[in-house]
């Protein structure tokens, strides 16, 4: 995933750097109201949106479709959808549908979509850096019936995130 742009903001004594990336971004509720942002990166055609929107049939909430602003704050790392795609989604065969958002998220994990062929049976623990920070990161086959299941489950074991079970 390469950086399409960089920014740096300084507003109100706090520095804050930002990169664009081709990434989906949706977030999960979690216990005492914690909410946790999960990338999903891959190329056009990935299933990035796809895969978007079965989790959000499931309980998640869209941050950015396709383009994602990750932002490092105060140590920490938080997704944005860009203004022109706030609140929009593609989903092939629709077009570019209107689905709520959540403004930003705190980001917790990364998922490189990729051919099954391609993910290993056991793999080794991986992370993805961002800005200088790392995030767990996973490869998953988006278009397997229980990627969805396979993503929850990873985010709990690799951030200790307790997901709402609705």
């Amino acid at each position: 995933m390469e950086d399409r742009d960089a920014d740096v903001d300084v507003a109100a004594d706090t520095l804050t750097y930002s990169i664009l990336l081709h990434a989906t971004c949706v977030s999960f509720s979690g216990n005492a109201d914690k909410t946790l942002g999960v990338l999903l990166s891959g190329p056009s055609g990935a299933g990035k949106s796809d895969l978007a929107l079965r989790l959000i049939d499931q309980g998640a909430v869209l941050v950015s479709d396709d383009q994602t602003r990750v932002s490092l704050r105060d140590g920490r790392l938080w997704a944005a959808p860009p203004e022109t795609l706030a609140g929009r989604m593609e989903v092939r065969g629709l077009g570019i549908v209107e689905v709520p958002y959540q403004e930003r998220a705190l980001l917790g994990a990364c998922f490189d979509l990729v051919e099954a062929a391609k993910i290993e049976r056991l793999p080794e623990p991986e992370t993805r850096r961002f800005l200088g920070i790392s995030l767990p990161s996973l490869q998953l086959y988006p278009f397997e019936v229980s990627a969805t299941v396979k993503l929850r489950l990873a985010v709990r074991e690799m951030s200790g995130f307790i997901m709402d079970q609705d």
